[in-house]
């Protein structure tokens, strides 16, 4: 992702940006019209309170999700800035009776809950302003985690404090916040952040100073091997790419590929290589490949132009930043050529409006619901939230469970980094074990899905894991 300006007014502000679908939770019945993502956005922007030390982090102070506020939001935070933590979780407890699935309440409430006693600390870094419906996903998997571990009394009698940082998905903000962080010794472990682009960007900063950081969503392959801080519950582009390549020759049995991508976001590039790597390796071809990001980018053209080539197969290596084009090459192709695409692709929008276009692509994503039907998480985030949960959400969740059973082994930076490290760490997540590889990654396999006619999501069509 190329990096933005960034201004001592955008440092100053805490930038909010609305959703075009409720995150993560598809249910009809939880959706409203309004939501839908045919609604126009609209933004936000709320200014910082005085005396912040860092404007874009609240652990209950300010509200950075502004589409999800409530009058009983903003009254719970007033109170909470002012010491009442009584009112605060009155307040809080109100608000979630109303907006249910709002993680950023449910945070915050969890944060009031244990007011002035001894916390251990922990920060979530999201591209609330660049993304709040991503950002909203992983919230809600941090914030389910540190809901069930504070309920239980917390880790070995002490409460899981859940601060919220708003980095943008920008690179340079993201290593401004990163190196406020590694300054506040209270924070123990930071989960993000988003994009592989801007993990990379701020894992140096957490290598340098000892501050461990579990990603949920980075998934490209340059982040192994980063340092011995640096770690992640999703499984990297090697396990994605791979399983694409693999199923487009055995499963769909085609041999030749044209590969559209992004050539500004670092996600998008280690997909295609680790895909092209592997197909060619495995006797395919690729025989084609554009740039999303190109000034003369034309859908229609491409598309035409790759059948032409022999292209049996649509390869879209699509970040978040590129959705239009990617919904796109999708229309253009009106089911003519076979598509995959990786774990960004996994949104409401490829269901709403590719629609019939989009039937039959198989995406690689890391967890699916219906993927483990005996887990226990799916039930408790579906009774949590009021619907269906990602795989952002179960990735996010996993991170922070993570750190609640490094932190029961040994509450400081140095002691959590030493638990991930040893071969016999074992957290149990939403995916099941977690466990690390020397490298950072998680060794585990991806879950293919495909996109097929249904009712689950609201939309007429659902992602469902292929058989």
């Amino acid at each position: 992702m190329p990096k933005k300006e960034t201004s001592a007014l955008i440092i100053a502000l805490l930038v909010t940006g609305a959703v075009v679908v409720t995150g993560g939770l598809w249910f009809a019945n939880t959706i409203k019209q309004s939501d839908r993502p045919d609604s126009s956005p609209t933004t936000a922007t709320t200014p910082i309170q005085s005396g912040q030390s860092l404007p874009r982090l609240s652990g209950g102070e300010a509200i950075l999700i502004s589409d999800l506020t409530t009058p009983q939001k903003q009254k719970a935070v007033d109170a909470l800035k002012s010491g009442n933590y009584q009112q605060a979780i009155q307040e809080f407890e109100a608000s979630l009776a109303i907006a249910k699935n709002d993680p950023e309440a449910l945070i915050y409430l969890n944060n009031a809950r244990i007011g002035q006693k001894k916390s251990y600390t922990i920060v979530a870094s999201m591209p609330i302003g660049n993304n709040a419906n991503a950002a909203k996903e992983m919230l809600r998997g941090v914030a389910q985690a540190q809901d069930e571990i504070n309920r239980e009394g917390g880790i070995n009698g002490t409460g899981l404090k859940v601060l919220i940082a708003n980095d943008d998905n920008d690179e340079e903000i993201a290593q401004q916040v990163a190196a406020e962080f590694v300054k506040k010794p209270e924070i123990l472990g930071v989960v993000g952040h988003f994009g592989s682009g801007t993990t990379l960007a701020a894992a140096t900063t957490y290598q340098q100073e000892g501050l461990p950081m579990i990603s949920p969503t980075s998934t490209s392959v340059a982040l192994s091997g980063v340092g011995n801080y640096i770690f992640r519950t999703v499984p990297s582009d090697r396990f994605a790419g791979s399983a694409l390549a693999r199923y487009q020759l055995e499963g769909l049995k085609k041999q030749k590929a044209a590969v559209f991508f992004n050539s500004e976001s670092n996600y998008s590039q280690s997909l295609k290589d680790v895909f092209t790597t592997d197909l060619f390796g495995q006797g395919g071809e690729v025989v084609a490949e554009y740039d999303f990001s190109a000034p003369d980018f034309d859908a229609r053209r491409m598309v035409q132009e790759a059948g032409d080539r022999g292209a049996e197969v649509l390869m879209l290596a699509a970040n978040s930043e590129v959705l239009e084009a990617m919904l796109a090459v999708v229309a253009a192709n009106q089911g003519k050529l076979s598509l995959l695409a990786g774990d960004s692709a996994y949104k409401p929008d490829i269901l709403a409006r590719g629609a019939e276009n989009a039937l039959g692509m198989v995406l690689a994503v890391p967890w699916h619901i219906l993927g483990n039907p005996g887990s226990e998480f799916p039930q408790a985030a579906q009774q949590l939230w009021g619907g269906d949960v990602n795989w952002r959400t179960a990735m996010a969740y996993d991170a922070t469970r993570a750190f609640i059973e490094a932190l029961k082994q040994n509450p400081t930076r140095s002691g959590i980094q030493k638990a991930f490290a040893q071969p016999q760490f074992q957290a149990t997540g939403a995916t099941g074990d977690i466990r690390f590889l020397p490298s950072g990654d998680r060794n585990q396999a991806v879950q293919l899905v495909e996109v097929k006619v249904g009712t689950r999501s609201g939309f007429s069509y659902d992602f469902v894991p292929v058989e």
